[in-house]
């Protein structure tokens, strides 16, 4: 599990302003609802965001990181995993969420992903950048997004499991194939994610000729962008840090 109940994203680096958000539900083309959070601001930059959860699906932290982006101006979707599997019910920490994780599928993924899609661009999105961030297995699956054309600016992921395989080859192998400027952000750390396998992931990147940044802080754990974290708040800082400036420099590119 990446996320506890009680997990809250850092602030971001920059004095936000107002917004506000509301539970939504979506319906995928193959006539799945699924739930999703969406986050507005008060004044929109040229960007806007898609938002892929941990193994816990849509939860509090993910909500609540949607509200931080539209503080800093980006409209945010953080979207649920286990319509198909689980329903519209909410996902605390008693939610079993593996027998869920063990039954997506890429294509049915990707179907909620372009209904996200076409919610996020609507009206005055449809002017605006769209990039994705995930965090763990979100990580994994916005590496996996990358290599779709869903007419990205760029995608970020935190901690992506590169070793996973959804049926399109591990997201290691499937990085050859990437279509997107990304910045991946991993903690040196990480228990799980050896630092050999996030050296690869940045030479399949140059293979793939896309722009990309690699981070990979030093000591830090898996999960380390949390608020309880301090230890870890110069890593996260940075991380926010490096996240406006991503979407920033390819929302003007887009």
């Amino acid at each position: 599990m990446c996320y506890d109940d009680n997990a809250r994203p850092p602030l971001p680096p920059t004095e936000g302003g107002k917004a506000h958000g509301e539970d939504i539900v979506l319906t995928s083309s193959d006539g799945t609802r699924f739930m999703a959070y969406a986050a507005y601001p008060e004044t929109a930059t040229g960007a806007q965001i898609l938002i892929y959860p941990d193994v816990r699906g849509l939860h509090q932290f993910y909500k609540e990181l949607a509200l931080r982006f539209a503080e800093v101006g980006i409209p945010a979707l953080a979207i649920d995993y286990f319509g198909r599997t689980a329903g519209l019910s909410q996902r605390d920490d008693s939610f079993e969420f593996w027998p869920h994780v063990q039954q997506i599928r890429l294509p049915s993924f990707f179907s909620d992903v372009t209904a996200a899609l076409n919610h996020l661009q609507s009206g005055d999105g449809a002017n605006r950048a769209t990039f994705t961030v995930g965090f763990c297995f979100g990580g994994s699956m916005s590496l996996y997004t990358a290599t779709e054309d869903f007419k990205l600016a760029g995608v970020i992921a935190f901690y992506a499991g590169l070793a996973r395989d959804l049926g399109k080859g591990s997201v290691l192998d499937a990085s050859t194939t990437i279509k997107y400027p990304v910045l991946g952000l991993f903690g040196g750390a990480d228990q799980g994610i050896p630092a050999e396998q996030v050296h690869q992931l940045d030479e399949n990147l140059d293979k793939a000729g896309v722009e990309h940044t690699v981070v990979l802080y030093p000591g830090t754990p898996h999960s380390f962008f949390d608020r309880r974290a301090a230890d870890y708040a110069d890593a996260s800082s940075d991380a926010w840090k490096r996240i406006l400036a991503f979407t920033s420099a390819h929302a003007t590119k887009a």
